[in-house]
């Protein structure tokens, strides 16, 4: 029976295998090398004071709708979601706009007719089996889904390239560009099989559950579930950097919430071999380059329908955002990156002092880049946002290399804990999910199924899986 454990690390698929243990009586010890918890769903002020930004996660449409996440009492400590005007808007060089609205009606009547009833049959499915669309992809892959005959309706078309996609179902640059920066969230080339179902899966949540953001930014998440940790009796050690099992009190069983890097460098000889080579070729996504800013006012955008929205996507059209996924993943340059913005301030005044605002961006660059593309990014603003350089007080850029320094789990920038192709998200990073050669040990990062995005769901199935081997 498993009595104790040790968490090394406290982001949220930490916290989350933490918790479900706690739940079931287990005394459970959590070790976070920096002084502030969560590591990237953390929130600093970093730019100037007053100016609170988001370290790594910023909008959470999988946090939102997590069937962990949703079991746990996080509103009794301190978390609030809340829901912009519109969850995305992607302005094109015309100075409009097309936004993905909370209706799919609302959405798809902003396209010319053949593609809105085309937007309405190719996500309806989706929207209509949320539920069991959500139980499904949040828990691993392999074998029978949860809900099969929700998937069947899924899967035909997540299987699918989201470039073959876009220009099969759409004859509009507009309908294809909306698309395609969702499905870009895959961090996968968009010709590459299964790179459509990230795109399925966000367009649909935005029509079901929402993108929210969290009221005081995301450590107020981060700290949601660490009370709650706290509540069931659970420990947190800051400052506590673990480089070696030997530093740690043993315990019946010892969490990873790191990368496949940093559990194969920590554990060591306690795994095999054979295991610490299939480590090795565990396949890193791309990273990315990370610019924060503190801001005078508003970004100035050209289309009024940026303003409605926390997320804003900035790459034009389905050809610019395949051409920029496809250089990051394949480790070439690209001088008009598909770029990320959130503006979380516009519906949280506390992320900055009274007037003033937050935003921060980011474009996926190859694996452990050490550019600077703060000007790159930037020029792709202005390109929307006539006079937005004017406005900004301040700025800190983080490269791929900056942001692994911080966060050692952030593996050459890599946000997903590995590359979310079909088959690294089925095995990620072996056919034995949670589990490694050595029966202690265990992985509960995104580097295990379901993969990245913040939903507690890797943490808290490794955690079900090795009190089920203890039984």
């Amino acid at each position: 029976m498993l009595r104790t454990a040790n968490i090394i690390g406290s982001g949220p698929n930490g916290l989350a295998a933490a918790i479900t243990l706690a739940q079931r009586g287990v005394t459970v010890t959590v070790y976070e090398r920096n002084q502030q918890i969560g590591g990237a769903c953390s929130t600093a002020e970093v730019t100037l004071p007053g100016f609170r930004h988001d370290l790594g996660s910023s909008v959470y449409p999988l946090g939102v709708c997590s069937p962990f996440f949703r079991s746990l009492p996080l509103e009794q400590h301190g978390l609030r979601w809340i829901e912009p005007d519109v969850p995305l808007a992607h302005p094109f060089d015309d100075g409009t706009a097309l936004t993905l609205e909370r209706s799919l009606d609302a959405t798809a009547a902003q396209l010319e007719p053949r593609d809105a009833r085309n937007w309405r049959a190719l996500f309806a499915p989706t929207v209509r089996d949320w539920p069991g669309i959500v139980e499904s992809v949040l828990h691993p892959l392999l074998g029978l889904p949860k809900h099969p005959a929700a998937m069947a309706s899924f899967g035909v078309a997540a299987l699918l390239p989201a470039q073959m996609l876009a220009r099969t179902i759409f004859r509009s640059e507009p309908a294809r560009a909306l698309f395609a920066g969702c499905a870009a969230h895959s961090v996968l080339p968009l010709t590459r099989l299964a790179s459509s179902a990230t795109g399925l899966v966000l367009a649909a949540s935005a029509n079901t559950t929402g993108w929210p953001i969290a009221a005081g930014g995301a450590q107020s998440l981060t700290n949601a579930l660490a009370g709650y940790l706290d509540s069931l009796g659970g420990r947190i050690l800051l400052g506590t950097e673990v480089t070696n099992l030997n530093q740690i009190t043993p315990a019946d069983a010892t969490f990873f919430d790191t990368s496949v890097e940093a559990l194969e460098r920590i554990a060591d000889s306690a795994l095999s071999p054979s295991f610490r080579t299939r480590l090795r070729h565990f396949r890193k996504g791309p990273g990315i380059f990370k610019l924060d800013w503190a801001l005078r006012e508003p970004i100035p955008w050209r289309a009024p329908a940026c303003r409605r929205a926390a997320t804003v996507h900035l790459g034009g059209s389905l050809a610019e955002i395949a051409l920029s996924e496809h250089n990051a993943f394949y480790g070439q340059p690209c001088d008009k990156p598909f770029v990320l913005l959130v503006q979380p301030s516009l519906f949280d005044p506390t992320r900055a002092p009274a007037g003033q605002h937050t935003a921060w961006a980011y474009c996926h660059v190859p694996n452990g880049s050490n550019l600077d593309l703060t000007d790159v990014i930037e020029r792709q603003v202005e390109r929307f946002a006539p006079g937005f350089r004017d406005i900004v007080l301040a700025r800190r850029a983080s490269n791929s290399a900056a942001l692994e320094a911080w966060n050692p789990n952030l593996a050459g920038g890599d946000i997903s804990g590995g590359a979310m192709t079909l088959s690294g998200l089925l095995t990620r990073p072996t056919a034995r999910l949670y589990r490694t050669s050595n029966p202690k040990i265990y992985l509960c990062s995104s580097s295990t199924p379901p993969g990245g995005g913040v939903h507690g769901m890797c943490g808290h199935l490794a955690a079900r899986a090795a009190f089920s081997d203890s039984l």
